[in-house]
């Protein structure tokens, strides 16, 4: 079998080890330390130290001073991805060179300097994906189901990176491609879901591309993963989450485009009630709708699989 063939100095000069930091969703934790030196928290071996973690924008290049990693932006991916350097090539290959997706350009400016533009359409398609263990007691204490948690490609993840020690989820875009994973904490720590620095929630909808995949012209939308996946395992599959409370203008329009009739059911506190409110105006004229009760103060993953289904059932 034929051995791809990767070109080390094209992947290093199409990427940056900005854009591998945000991926991975340590950028926003990195502090200005130099004209382009940062440093922060190492997301290799995620220990104490804030600032063991150095990188150098311009040379493209890290050094821990406690775990003591090291090297280019290969070497970063390599040992945040457990695998080989060349593998690590490969999988940035098929990422940022192949695959053509916006990347973080460098441009001239008027006085010669660097500059890094920032403009960017939509999430990127991540380029790894991770072993997550689907059998976490946090699973069955939301009352989810094994198979639940099997369909949305739910697990516990303990390997490096901000998922690590949360339960991380899948999320797709409209495609069905894979964008990015939110990290639920499975104990009282905050913050309670973390999300990838660079992600836009408000361009995708939780488990769109399931519910447009159905023969079904209605389709549920709830705020929260948890509520998405309760009424899933109620019996309703074609359901969708704004991982918020409110529906944002490219959820609006995913939504319209390929339903003709959307059930609301936000939560019941008085921010879902207004959400609620708000995005019956926005859906109104577009497409039917209906505003589905919940009960004051409660949210539909703390509903029973009967109270979901005499909920959504009522005309």
């Amino acid at each position: 079998m034929a051995t791809a063939w990767v070109n080390f100095a094209q992947v290093k000069a199409a990427v940056d080890l900005r854009r591998v930091l945000e991926d991975y969703g340590v950028w926003s934790q990195m502090r200005r330390s130099g004209k382009e030196h940062y440093r922060g928290p190492c997301p290799i071996h995620q220990g104490e130290g804030r600032d063991t973690f150095h990188g150098d924008l311009g040379k493209n290049v890290f050094h821990c001073f406690s775990c003591g990693a090291g090297g280019n932006l290969l070497d970063l991916v390599a040992r945040l991805e457990q695998c080989s350097v060349r593998e690590a090539a490969l999988r940035l290959k098929r990422r940022y060179v192949v695959a053509g997706s916006a990347v973080p350009t460098r441009r001239k400016g008027l006085d010669g300097a660097q500059l890094v533009t920032e403009k960017r359409v939509g999430n990127a398609v991540l380029w790894f994906g991770l072993s997550l263990d689907g059998a976490h007691p946090y699973v069955s204490g939301r009352g989810l189901s094994w198979e639940t948690a099997a369909h949305f490609g739910i697990g516990y993840y303990s390997g490096p990176g901000i998922m690590s020690d949360r339960l991380a989820i899948p999320i797709h875009d409209e495609a069905g491609r894979l964008v990015a994973y939110c990290g639920r904490s499975v104990t009282p720590k905050d913050p309670r879901y973390r999300f990838p620095a660079a992600f836009r929630k408000s361009a995708v909808l939780f488990n769109y591309h399931r519910a447009v995949a159905l023969a079904d012209d209605d389709v549920v939308v709830v705020e929260g993963f948890f509520d998405a996946m309760r009424v899933h395992q109620a019996g309703f599959p074609s359901v969708v989450a704004l991982m918020g409370a409110a529906l944002s203008r490219d959820q609006e329009n995913l939504l319209v485009q390929r339903f003709r009739r959307v059930s609301l059911m936000l939560d019941g506190d008085h921010a879902g009630r207004i959400a609620t409110d708000a995005a019956a105006q926005r859906l109104a004229g577009r497409c039917s709708f209906r505003q589905v009760m919940v009960g004051p103060g409660r949210q539909p993953d703390e509903m029973s699989d009967e109270e979901i289904c005499r909920a959504l059932e009522q005309e």
